[in-house]
C-alpha cells in the first residue's frame, strides 16, 4: 500500500533457483528432525498454549492456576479461593481442596505432583474419576505455566504434611518432599513468569479483579480473596455470592431499570448435564447474554445458547397467545423481538465438554442443547404462571419491540429503494477509494468537513475512502432501529460500509478492511469517538471482534526547532523532546523550541495530516478490541444509557485522574 513501491530488484533466475532447491533437498535429512522433550514444545511456541506472550496470555497464567482451584471448588471439596499479587511479578494462589497428590505414580515412577506440574496432558481430568466435570480438559493449564515461568513452587497440604517442589523454567529444582507438619487439605502454587518469554510482566488489578469477580458468581458458595500486595497498603477484595448467576444478573443490570421484579433462576440437573440458567429484561433495547460451560466463558456461544433462545421464543409465543396477548390474527413474536432488553446468563457443566480449539468460545455437545431446553422450558413457564405482572411486563416490553421491528423493516427499506431510485447505493458526502481488492481498501469516519476536506485532498485515492460526518451522531445506546435510521449521518454509514444492520447484516458485505474513527484530539472529538464506537459495539459488534475497527492517532503537538520538525503523540513526550531538539540545535546555535498544539485536525493542511495520521508507513492505529465482554456492556452502559446516576458516580470516582482535559 505505500506509495511509490516496485517490484523486486535482483530476483534469482530460473536456474539458480532450481540449483538452491537442489541443494536444500540434499541438506534435508534425519539431523535437521528435532524432537522438542517435555515441556520444551511451550517455551519454543507460547502462543500455542496460551494465546500469545503480550498482557492477555500473562494474565491466562492465572486463569489457568485459579481454573485447577475452581475444578475443585465445582468437585464439592473446596470452598475458599486465595489470590495474591506479590512483589517482583509473582502471583501465588491458594485453595482447601484436596491437594494434588503427591504418591508415586506407576507409569514415571515420580510423584504425582511432579508430574502434574512439568508434564502435558497429565493431570485428573481424563476419565480416571478426579473430577467429574472440569473446565481444563485440554490437559496443558498449571504444566505450561510451569514452563513459561522463571521460577514457581507448588505446596500440597495432605496428610497431616507439608510437601514442597521447586521449579525453574519448568525443570524441578529437587525431587518433591515433606518439610513439615500441615493442617488441613489444599494446594498453594506461587509462580513468577519469565521474562525471556513475555513482552510485559505488569499484572493488571482491575483485569484480574474482574475476572475472579465472575468466577465467584459462576461458582456460588465460594469465597474468593483477592489482594494486591504490591503497593503499601495492600489492595483487597472478597466474593461470595449464594445466589450463584441470579447475583450476576443483579451486578449487569446494576445502571438499568428492571421491567419484572423477580430475577429467573432454575439450577437442575438433565440427562448428566447440570444447567444453571437466570434472566431479568430491562428497559433497554440491547440483549445482553453471556454463556458459560464449566466456568469457561464461551463467547461465541454453542448448543447451550442455541437451546435457550429457542426455548425462549417458544415459551413467550405459547403464554402470548394462551393469555391473549397475541391475536390468531397475529404473526408470532420473533427471536430479536423477545430478546430486545434481555439480560441472561447460561451456564451448563458438562462431563466431557467439546469446544472448539483451545480457545474454548463455543461449545458445540448437542445433548446439552436439549438438556438446557427442557430444563428452562419446564421451569420458565412455571415461573410466568406464578409472576403474573412479571410476565405482562415481560410479554409487554417483546410486543413493544415487534412494532418496532416492523416500523424499522419499513424505514430500513426506504433507505434502500432511496438509493436504488437515486442510481446510487453510496451517499453523496463519502469520497470512495478506487481499487476493489477488500484487503487494502479503508475508510475514515471523519468529524466535519473541514477535516474531511482536508483528508479528501491529502489521502491516496486508490485505497483511502473519507466519509465526513457533521456534529455528533445519535446516541444509539438510547434509540431503537427505526430512530436510528431516521438520523442522516447513521443512515450513510450504514450504507458506505455495505453490511446492511440487524436481521440483514452481512460481514460478507463488507466494502472496507479498515473502518477507521477520525476525529479530533480534544474532548469534541473524544466524545464523537465515544460515540461511533458505541454504535459498534451495539450493532455491529461482529466488525469489532473480527478486527476491522479502528481508531486514527492524530498528533498533539508540532515542535520545531530551526529546519527540525518532530510531531508528538502523546503528552508526557512534549518536554523530553523538547529539550533533544534543543540540545541537537546548539551547533547552529541554541534555538527555542516553537511549539503548535493542534486542536483539530482542520488545522493540518491534507500534506500534514497524510503524513502524520493517514500514511501506513508512519502513521499510528489503535485497533479496537473486546477482551471482556461483561466490562465493555457495564462502561457502555454507564457512560452513554439513560441512567444519570451511574455516569454521575463515575465520573466523580475518575475525577482526580482525569489528563487533557480541554477547558
Amino acid at each position: 500500500m505505500d506509495k511509490g513501491e516496485k517490484a523486486t530488484k535482483n530476483a534469482p533466475s530460473g536456474g539458480d533457483e532450481r540449483q538452491r532447491k537442489a541443494a536444500a533437498a540434499k541438506e534435508y535429512g534425519a539431523k535437521q528432525i528435532t524432537i522438542l522433550e517435555g515441556l520444551d514444545p511451550v517455551r519454543r511456541r507460547p502462543g500455542m498454549y496460551i494465546g500469545n506472550t503480550a498482557e492477555e496470555g500473562l494474565h491466562h497464567l492465572v486463569w489457568e492456576v485459579v481454573d485447577n482451584a475452581i475444578d475443585e471448588a465445582m468437585a464439592g471439596f473446596c470452598n475458599k479461593i486465595i489470590v495474591e499479587i506479590l512483589p517482583d511479578h509473582k502471583v501465588r494462589v491458594a485453595d482447601n481442596g484436596r491437594g494434588i497428590p503427591v504418591d508415586i505414580h506407576k507409569q514415571t515412577g515420580t510423584s504425582a505432583l511432579e508430574v502434574v506440574m512439568t508434564k502435558l496432558h497429565a493431570g485428573g481430568k481424563f476419565g480416571q474419576g478426579g473430577y467429574k466435570v472440569s473446565g481444563g480438559l485440554h490437559g496443558v493449564g498449571v504444566s505450561v505455566v510451569n514452563a513459561l515461568s522463571a521460577w514457581m513452587m507448588a505446596e500440597v497440604r495432605r496428610d497431616g504434611k507439608l510437601y514442597v517442589q521447586e521449579y525453574k523454567r519448568g525443570n524441578p529444582v529437587k525431587n518433591v518432599r515433606a518439610v513439615g507438619k500441615a493442617e488441613g487439605t489444599g494446594t498453594t502454587v506461587t509462580f513468577q513468569p519469565d521474562a525471556e518469554i513475555f513482552s510485559t510482566l505488569d499484572f493488571k488489578w482491575p483485569i484480574v479483579l474482574n475476572h475472579l469477580r465472575q468466577q465467584a458468581y459462576l461458582t456460588k458458595g465460594v469465597k474468593i480473596e483477592v489482594t494486591d500486595s504490591r503497593e503499601e497498603p495492600a489492595n483487597s477484595y472478597q466474593f461470595y455470592f449464594e445466589g450463584g448467576i441470579a447475583s450476576f444478573i443483579k451486578h449487569l443490570n446494576d445502571n438499568n431499570v428492571a421491567k419484572q421484579e423477580n430475577v429467573f433462576y432454575v439450577e437442575k440437573e438433565q440427562d448428566g448435564v447440570n444447567v444453571e440458567v437466570s434472566l431479568q429484561y430491562t428497559e433497554d433495547f440491547k440483549e445482553t447474554v453471556f454463556t458459560f460451560a464449566n466456568n469457561i466463558y464461551t463467547s461465541q456461544g454453542g448448543m447451550h445458547l442455541v437451546g435457550f433462545r429457542t426455548a425462549l421464543t417458544r415459551i413467550l409465543n405459547n403464554y402470548a397467545r394462551k393469555q391473549g396477548f397475541l391475536k390468531e390474527k397475529d404473526e408470532n413474536l420473533t427471536g430479536d423481538d423477545v430478546r430486545e432488553g434481555l439480560t441472561a446468563v447460561i451456564s451448563v457443566k458438562v462431563k466431557d465438554p467439546q469446544f472448539e480449539g483451545q480457545t474454548k468460545g463455543k461449545l458445540g455437545n448437542a445433548e446439552v442443547r436439549t438438556a438446557v431446553e427442557a430444563v428452562f422450558s419446564e421451569s420458565f413457564t412455571v415461573f410466568l404462571e406464578e409472576h403474573p405482572k412479571d410476565a405482562e411486563a415481560i410479554i409487554g416490553k417483546c410486543l413493544l419491540a415487534s412494532r418496532a421491528r416492523l416500523a424499522a423493516r419499513a424505514a430500513r427499506d426506504t433507505v434502500l429503494r432511496k438509493g436504488v431510485l437515486d442510481g446510487l447505493t453510496l451517499p453523496g458526502k463519502l469520497a470512495d477509494c478506487s481499487s476493489k481488492k477488500f484487503e487494502d481498501c479503508e475508510i475514515f469516519v471523519v468529524e466535519g468537513d473541514s477535516a474531511g476536506g482536508s483528508a479528501k485532498q491529502g489521502r491516496d485515492r486508490n485505497f483511502q475512502a473519507i466519509l465526513p460526518l457533521r456534529g455528533k451522531i445519535l446516541n444509539v445506546e438510547r434509540a431503537r432501529i427505526d430512530k436510528m435510521l431516521a438520523n442522516n449521518e447513521i443512515k450513510n454509514l450504514i450504507i458506505a460500509l455495505g453490511t446492511n444492520i440487524g436481521e440483514q447484516f452481512n460481514i460478507e458485505d463488507l466494502r472496507y478492511n479498515r473502518i477507521i474513527i477520525m476525529t479530533d484530539a480534544d474532548v469534541d472529538g473524544a466524545h464523537i469517538c465515544t460515540l461511533l464506537l458505541t454504535f459498534f459495539y451495539r450493532h455491529f459488534v461482529e466488525l469489532i471482534k473480527a478486527g476491522h475497527i479502528y481508531i486514527a492517532q492524530p498528533p498533539l503537538y508540532r515542535v520545531q526547532v530551526g529546519k527540525n520538525i518532530r510531531y508528538i503523540y502523546k503528552e508526557e513526550e512534549l518536554e523530553k523532546t523538547s529539550r533533544e531538539m534543543t540540545k541537537e540545535s546548539k551547533g547552529d546555535g541554541q534555538m527555542a523550541p516553537n511549539v503548535q498544539r493542534y486542536k483539530g485536525l482542520g488545522e493540518m493542511n491534507p500534506p500534514q495530516l497524510w503524513e502524520t495520521t493517514m500514511d501506513p508507513r508512519t502513521r499510528v492505529l489503535k485497533q479496537v478490541n473486546i477482551k471482556d465482554a461483561t466490562e465493555a456492556n457495564e462502561i457502555f452502559e454507564t457512560l452513554m444509557g439513560a441512567e444519570v446516576a451511574p455516569r454521575k458516580r463515575f465520573i466523580q470516582i475518575h475525577a482526580k485522574s482525569v489528563k487533557n482535559l480541554d477547558i
